[in-house]
């Protein structure tokens, strides 16, 4: 990958208005703690945010749950040196995730504006970890090529919605809608209105 995501990479993306802002990560964060709660059945404990940048997700969730539990993990050698220890972020790539298994399962895998910037083959091989270290919900926000989407474009991979939707539905996750997937271990306990025909 020939991107460098430094700190002039999140300054133009991440603060200086590009994708959003505070208010609209505030309502992504509020959108999955309240998905996965629901499924969960109980308050959120736990947190894995791969392809995290700096950990914006960290202070939002905060917010939300003080005492919820959050790792996350990206490549960016600039926000693992310079935001790591305070929000508890590591250094690996997404195909790292073909071996690395950092913690148990948690109750919201969040992977999100990552997925659409990698090769085929990175993908494939980071993509079962996703099922297998949910244990509620996961949060993967995706762009394909018919969405028009607003942002980075550069190493944009111009895929289809079902190029997704087959990967992941093959894991064994299930869509909820609005970039949810419910995990494989709470599948049984949907109602039959609750996740799509």
């Amino acid at each position: 990958m020939s991107k460098l995501y430094d700190r002039a990479y999140f300054d133009r993306w991440y603060r200086s208005g590009g994708i959003g802002g505070a208010a609209r990560l505030a309502r992504k964060v509020a959108l999955a703690v309240a998905t996965a709660e629901y499924h969960l059945e109980r308050p959120l404990r736990s947190v894995l945010d791969i392809g995290c940048g700096e950990g914006a997700w960290r202070a939002a969730l905060l917010k939300l749950r003080p005492k919820v539990q959050y790792l996350g993990f990206d490549s960016s050698d600039y926000a693992i040196a310079r935001h790591g220890r305070a929000r508890n972020l590591h250094h690996a790539r997404f195909a790292d995730f073909q071996h690395l298994r950092p913690c148990a399962p948690v109750d919201l895998l969040v992977c999100s504006d990552v997925l659409h910037y990698l090769e085929a083959r990175e993908l494939d091989l980071g993509l079962p970890a996703l099922a297998e270290l949910c244990g509620g919900v996961a949060f993967i926000e995706v762009f394909t090529r018919s969405d028009g989407a607003v942002g980075d474009e550069h190493e944009f991979k111009l895929r289809s919605a079902v190029f997704y939707r087959n990967r992941l539905r093959a894991l064994g996750l299930h869509p909820l809608g609005s970039h949810c997937w419910l995990s494989p271990a709470l599948v049984a306990h949907a109602t039959a209105l609750e996740l799509p025909g």
